[in-house]
């Protein structure tokens, strides 16, 4: 397993978590009240700057146990790489679009936030999801 293979490992697994303890938080605060009345930017805030910080860890215990890994990467990496980025990014602008759209509707800060992380968290998945499965069966030739 390559380097990079491994960095999207721990971006699809940190991902995952966040927004799960995320979901949970806020579904375990509603209490049968209407989500809007939710707090949730605390929540929210944490639960990012926690998955920054797992994925800065787990990438440093990364690089410090595989001292002897290449960390260089070829062409095939860069395909890959490229190939997972768009994949995820068509989630960022579908979120931003959407988040867009809500505003103009008017629609409440809440959803407006929650649209936008979803859509974070879809890109760092289904990116990460491309990159791995690239990795095992090769790059799609177009």
């Amino acid at each position: 397993m390559t380097h990079q293979e491994k960095r999207a490992w721990i971006m699809l697994v940190v991902s995952a978590a966040a927004y799960g303890v995320y979901a949970a938080v806020i579904l375990s605060r509603a209490g049968g009240h209407p989500l809007v009345r939710v707090p949730y930017a605390a929540a929210l805030l944490w639960t990012v700057g926690a998955a920054i910080g797992a994925s800065v860890v787990a990438e440093t215990a990364l690089g410090v146990v595989n001292r002897g890994d290449s960390r260089l990467s070829d062409e095939r990496d860069r395909q890959i790489g490229t190939l997972g980025d768009r994949v995820g990014s068509s989630f960022v602008v579908i979120g931003a679009v959407a988040a867009m759209l809500m505003a103009i509707a008017g629609w409440d800060r809440f959803w407006i936030a929650n649209v936008i992380y979803l859509c974070f968290f879809l890109s760092a998945i289904l990116g990460s999801v491309t990159k791995v499965i690239a990795y095992r069966t090769g790059v799609p030739q177009w």
